[in-house]
């Protein structure tokens, strides 16, 4: 068994920003060979995105390979068709009809390689929808994700792209599924993953809630806890951390350790309900007790308690995160400036392994020789397509 389950595999890339990469993404750190195509003459747009943007590209592009070529050239086109006549799986996030207009939609591509799993990356599934330009933020409002996430009317987006992302990986999944039905029928299909879908399934908790309750679900800023203890604490040393009692048990862990007997013995705090019914007057109480002690102590005391608990981090913290460090959670990448970092690797493993970057982010077109090499052109017909600029 190894990390690389999909080795073999071949996967040309049409995709840009987060949700389509996203997918390639995946795919690659498990062992596929992706091939993103970009556009003449500087490579994918995204990576020249500067703010919150400018992350995207070095995130999503490890363990890929990079062929720059114009689409628009009769012989830029002709070299992107042979690279899908002989890739197992096409991904793409264009605009709609895109591709098509190109000859390289489904129907094109499946007739020249009938075993081609091709997956589109939309903003929404076939639908009245699905000609709308999407983006995270959009189908986050629409979706009532940033409802759910703001406090009330003040709908807030969520602190990442969790929907490009999430997407992307119902993209891959999708494309998993196709492969495993092509093996028993040696035939490919097209297979599609929608942000404003992957929205849906998130709400998918909320929704059954108010159906069973008949009472629209509040936003999460202003829920309707459910347990004694489920709040975020100031510290001695002024951080902040979240801490949990959902139990009987850790109830009574929790008074014991901090000191709060008057608690344990009031006979009004008997139930789960009670607690849960009191929390107006034990919070002040017990958030006294955790603020006499600094954040490492309490990490440590609830650590060993093994009641629920949660430093509140940045995200720069996880470069620094040891349990990333020492569990492998960690891939080096090199950054555009030639500094290398550790971004997160899939979460998951198989077998014990966790992915790793196979090949590092790559320069735009840094492997156009090479692939085209590959698919049996020349090494002269090679140089004649970057000297007349259909690739490069």
């Amino acid at each position: 068994m190894s990390g690389t389950p999909l080795a073999g595999l071949r996967v040309v890339e049409f995709a840009h920003m987060v949700m389509g990469p996203t997918t390639g993404l995946i795919l690659g750190d498990l062992g596929a060979d992706v091939v993103k195509i970009e556009p003449m003459p500087d490579g994918d747009n995204t990576r020249r995105l500067t703010g919150s943007g400018i992350g995207f590209f070095t995130m999503a592009s490890r363990n890929k390979r990079s062929v720059m070529l114009d689409l628009k050239s009769p012989e830029g086109l002709e070299v992107a068709r042979d690279l899908v006549a002989r890739a197992d799986v096409l991904t793409e996030n264009f605009r709609p009809g895109a591709l098509e207009r190109l000859g390289l939609g489904y129907a094109a591509c499946a007739a020249q390689n009938p075993r081609l799993i091709y997956c589109s990356l939309k903003g929404f599934l076939p639908g009245p929808y699905e000609h709308r330009t999407a983006l995270d933020e959009v189908v986050q409002m629409m979706g009532g994700l940033a409802y759910m996430t703001g406090p009330i009317g003040q709908p807030l987006r969520a602190g990442a792209s969790v929907i490009d992302i999430m997407g992307g990986s119902y993209g891959a999944i999708a494309v998993l599924a196709a492969l495993a039905e092509r093996e028993r029928t040696g035939r490919g299909q097209h297979v599609q993953s929608g942000l404003f879908e992957s929205v849906a399934m998130l709400m998918a908790q909320h929704m059954a809630q108010a159906a069973i309750t008949g009472v629209e679900p509040a936003p999460m800023s202003a829920r309707d806890v459910a347990w004694p203890v489920y709040d975020i604490f100031n510290t001695k040393d002024g951080q902040q951390i979240f801490i949990g009692v959902v139990t009987d048990t850790q109830w009574k862990v929790l008074c014991a350790e901090f000191g709060l007997a008057a608690l344990a013995d009031d006979p009004g705090l008997a139930t789960q309900a009670e607690r849960r019914a009191a929390r107006p007057r034990t919070l002040p109480v017990i958030a006294a007790a955790f603020a006499r002690f600094s954040a490492a102590d309490l990490v440590a005391r609830c650590e060993r308690l093994g009641l629920p608990f949660a430093p509140i981090a940045k995200p720069a913290d996880l470069f620094a995160d040891p349990h990333l460090r020492e569990s492998g959670g960690l891939v080096e990448v090199s950054l555009p400036d030639g500094r290398k970092i550790g971004l997160p690797g899939l979460p998951i493993s198989m077998d014990g392994a966790r992915s790793t970057a196979r090949r590092d982010v790559p320069a735009p077109g840094a492997d156009t020789r090479d692939v085209l090499a590959e698919l049996g052109y020349p090494a002269a017909e090679i140089d004649r397509l970057i000297a007349a600029g259909a690739a490069g």
